[in-house]
């Protein structure tokens, strides 16, 4: 299950400003699940394995709070070969109309995990933005923007991805909807870009998990681990929780 604790910042003051230091070991906490016989990736939340799994909440916002706060879970588990997560939003004013990987999809209806495999972020971390179609923007970088290397167009293509509604969605759906997206990633794909230990019982990765729609009718930004910024910006290694790999 999930377990939450409280948020602790040390501020140090000099005489440039202020500067916010994350103790690393309180944060949000998610035990990733391992899994034991393989998963149809179909974007089916309810199906088995995912039915047995926790989910966590997307409860926090950045910026002013958005007048429309859809409510936003997913569930992360692994196996030997690779990571799996699953969205699931409950939604209105949706949108999606970026086609291509590598394009701004964070502008449509979109979800986003950002992690290190490791229990830092000092080697940098990943980025993997979905629209609500499939669409993904991912890359890798040593900082925040800093470095940053595109996930190749091979290399994307190894990744298994599912949605329940179309590449394009246009115009923007006013009604309620609920809609998934689902996605395997190999961890020799990750291996690619950085080097990692392949996770096990007992291993922490560093992440945060976000839900935008910059250009749709209703923008929000919403967060797993709290990012205590006066503006929106996901590129915060600092305030990422932690990934607990179980048996």
């Amino acid at each position: 299950m999930r377990t939450i604790s409280i948020l602790i910042f040390l501020t140090s003051f000099s005489l440039t400003g202020c500067k916010t230091e994350f103790v690393e070991e309180e944060g949000t906490r998610y035990k990733v699940s391992r899994l034991t016989e393989p998963v149809d990736i179909n974007a089916v939340w309810d199906k088995d394995p995912w039915s047995a799994i926790e989910s966590l909440q997307l409860s926090h916002y950045m910026g002013d709070k958005p007048e429309h706060f859809p409510f936003t879970e997913a569930k992360i588990a692994y196996d030997n070969l690779a990571i799996y997560v699953i969205f699931r939003v409950e939604d209105r004013y949706v949108k999606a109309v970026h086609t291509n990987h590598q394009d701004p999809v964070y502008t449509d209806s979109c979800v986003e995990f950002f992690f290190s495999p490791d229990n830092n972020s000092d080697k940098g971390y990943f980025n993997l933005e979905m629209n609500c179609g499939g669409t993904m923007l991912f890359h890798h970088q040593t900082e925040p923007r800093t470095n940053q290397i595109h996930i190749a167009d091979e290399d994307i293509q190894q990744i298994q991805v599912a949605s329940t509604l179309p590449r394009i969605v246009d115009p923007e759906i006013q009604e309620d909807t609920t809609w998934c997206v689902e996605y395997r990633i190999p961890f020799s794909v990750l291996g690619t870009y950085r080097d990692f230990p392949i996770p096990e019982k007992g291993s922490t990765w560093r992440a945060n998990l976000y839900k935008c729609a910059d250009a749709t009718s209703h923008p929000h930004w919403l967060t797993w681990a709290l990012v205590d910024l006066p503006r929106p910006d996901f590129h915060q290694p600092d305030f990422f929780g932690y990934l607990d790999f179980q048996d």
